[in-house]
Parts: structure tokens; sequence; C-alpha cells
């Protein structure tokens, strides 16, 4: 006869896990959308996405904030000038605590002309009010072979 106590720890277990599966999908939707939002330069993604006490790390060594990233979203992008298509492999998904995740992916750049790069993103996600925002971010460029 199984022990009740064993019974209930084991039915605990497969609910956590079941609320981490349910997460690690919500998040990788996130970033999926996000992505897809940031190919056309949309300010409301970039608004949703980011918390408002996000320290961005940027792949050249700059360090700001939300704020600096909407103020450089202020003019429309010139449809003239090449633009890139986003996408993510590599990604991984790491529920921490109740409300905090890190999120790691391999982001790649696919200019008009067809070139690519590829990016090391690590980003803290952080529940609040029901959503998932990104309070830290670091973006680290691949060296070309």
């Amino acid at each position: 006869m199984i022990n009740k106590a064993v019974l209930s720890l084991t039915l605990l277990l497969l609910s956590a896990m079941s609320v981490f599966a349910d997460e690690r999908s919500e998040l990788a939707e996130l970033v999926d959308e996000f992505l897809a939002g940031a190919s056309v330069n949309d300010a409301d993604m970039h608004r949703r996405f980011w918390s408002e006490d996000l320290v961005y790390t940027s792949s050249s060594g700059s360090r700001y904030g939300k704020e600096q990233i909407l103020a450089g979203m202020s003019e429309a992008p010139d449809p003239e000038e090449a633009s890139a298509v986003y996408s993510s492999d590599q990604v991984d998904i790491r529920i921490l605590a109740d409300g905090v995740a890190v999120v790691t992916f391999r982001l790649i750049a696919t200019a008009d002309d067809g070139a690519v790069d590829y990016f090391l993103n690590t980003g803290v996600f952080e529940r609040s009010n029901g959503q998932w925002r990104a309070s830290t971010w670091q973006a680290t460029k691949v060296p070309k072979k």
C-alpha cells in the first residue's frame, strides 16, 4: 500500500512540473513574439517585453534601460535602410523560483541581403501582475569565423 505522504508529495511534484512546463511555453511564446516585433521595430512590443527597471547590456558593451530603448524608436525606420529579421534557436528556459526565470538563446539576425549574424542572449525575467517581463539582458555577438 502506498504511503499517503508519498502519494501527496508525488502529486505535488507532478503539479509543479506542469506549472513549470506552462511557464516555459509562455516564455518561449513571448520571446518569439518579441523577436517578430523587433523585426519590424514594434515599439508596443518593446514596451510590453521590457520591465521598467531594465538593465540591458548590448553586444557593443553599452548599458542602458527601457527608456533609452524606447527613445531610440521614436523615429519610424527608413524603408530604404537595411533591416533584419530576428529569430532564435538553442532556446533554454529555466524557472528558478516562483516568478523568476532565465532564458538563454542564440539570436539569428538575417539581413535583407541574406547576411546572417548571431548573438548569444541571456535574459532574466520576472513575473509581475501576471506578465513576464525582462529585467536584465545581456547580448553577445558571436564572432564570424
